[in-house]
């Protein structure tokens, strides 16, 4: 978002002077400063312009993780655009509001400043920065902080030993008092979506914060949901593939389903736990309506469990099933091997034999002993051969 400079006769940086606006919200007739001028920032504008001339990289120049920083009143978001300080200092002089502040992969430095005006803790910071966490749900004093996996299914017209079959990203929520701070890694949950949703819903957002953490919680499973419908079809592909004996059924197929379905459990398994807490009767920080509607969470989410769990047996039992193929083919060769190397010791043991130059052999001083010898061996060839074609083995 671009900042705006919203004071009467005052020329922006970014632009022209703009007229004065004030949005007035529920406090009363009080007026609740959107994002505005601030002697730090202004600070800052003068040391990024003394930066750009000097050459040197400024904070300025890198992108900001701030996506979107709203702040909602009485179940209804409020209009401008907001600074995150601004609006989090609004929402705590109204009676029923609370700031949803979305960011996108934030760097350190950024994401600090924000923790310093929402109170976050350090430890939850750099699980947020990093983005390597499991499903979990911790509490630092009278903040929640809840990790989710997200997942999406890539479109493929064709199952290889390299193809990418499941996107995983993460979605960490800071859920306060007043505010619920959503940090997106990767793309396989978009958040607008859920924004555009909930706003439309002002009786749920009546519930606060919770209600964000549920409607974003909700997404990640419908994705899950999704994921997991598709993940069916490739696994028949699969299926028919290994008991199709036209088709090679090349195992390394098998191996990649089974990475991309372990990377899927790995989000999906592990979030279990955070919604039983989130759903049992003795949690207060979650309203009791919320609580309802993050049981209809845990039923998706089930369901998507015992998916998958069915999804990793067939998974083995395919990838037996192809070993044992492997392994029957394997001794079919083998019998073949063994069979002709049976007809050609006919020759071998016959030819030896008659090479050992011994003077008084049977048949040695025979006129028609040479022919006689080669009716013998491809007599008894074709008799190996024959019997060996009626039991299966060529």
């Amino acid at each position: 978002m671009t900042e705006r400079t919203q004071r009467a006769g005052t020329t922006s940086p970014d632009g022209p002077a703009t007229t004065g606006n004030r949005n007035v919200g529920a406090t009363g007739g009080r007026a609740l400063r959107p994002r505005n001028w601030s002697p730090v920032r202004a600070v800052t504008r003068r040391l990024s312009s003394d930066g750009a001339q000097s050459g040197e990289p400024t904070a300025d120049r890198r992108r900001s993780a701030v996506v979107d920083c709203a702040l909602y009143l009485d179940g209804q978001r409020q209009a401008g655009d907001w600074d995150y300080a601004d609006a989090l200092a609004a929402a705590r002089s109204a009676e029923a509001g609370f700031v949803w502040l979305g960011l996108h992969e934030p760097e350190l430095a950024e994401m600090t400043e924000i923790a310093t005006t929402y109170g976050l803790h350090e430890l939850a910071v750099e699980d947020a920065v990093k983005a390597q966490q499991r499903p979990k749900l911790e509490r630092f004093g009278e903040v929640s902080f809840l990790v989710l996996r997200t997942a999406r299914y890539c479109e493929h017209t064709e199952l290889t030993e390299n193809s990418e079959v499941v996107e995983t990203g993460q979605v960490m929520l800071f859920i306060g008092p007043q505010f619920v701070v959503s940090v997106r890694h990767g793309d396989a949950c978009r958040l607008a979506p859920v924004r555009e949703e909930l706003e439309a819903r002002r009786e749920l957002l009546l519930n606060g914060p919770w209600a964000v953490a549920y409607a974003i919680t909700d997404r990640v499973v419908d994705l899950y949901l999704e994921v997991a419908d598709q993940l069916e079809d490739d696994m028949d592909v699969l299926e028919t593939e290994v008991f199709d004996r036209q088709t090679s059924g090349r195992i390394q197929r098998i191996y990649q389903m089974k990475r991309e379905l372990v990377e899927f459990k790995r989000a999906v398994m592990p979030l279990q736990r955070p919604l039983v807490t989130l759903t049992s009767q003795m949690n207060r920080d979650v309203p009791k309506e919320v609580r309802r509607y993050f049981r209809d969470v845990q039923d998706h989410l089930s369901r998507t469990v015992e998916q998958v769990n069915s999804y990793d047996d067939l998974l083995n039992s395919i990838l037996q099933a192809r070993l044992a193929q492997v392994t029957v083919d394997q001794n079919n060769d083998m019998r073949k091997i063994a069979a002709w190397a049976a007809i050609a010791a006919v020759w071998t043991a016959i030819a030896g034999i008659y090479g050992m130059n011994f003077d008084f052999m049977p048949e040695l001083r025979m006129t028609y002993g040479y022919p006689v010898v080669l009716a013998l061996m491809l007599s008894i060839s074709l008799a190996l051969y024959r019997w060996f074609r009626r039991n299966d083995w060529l």
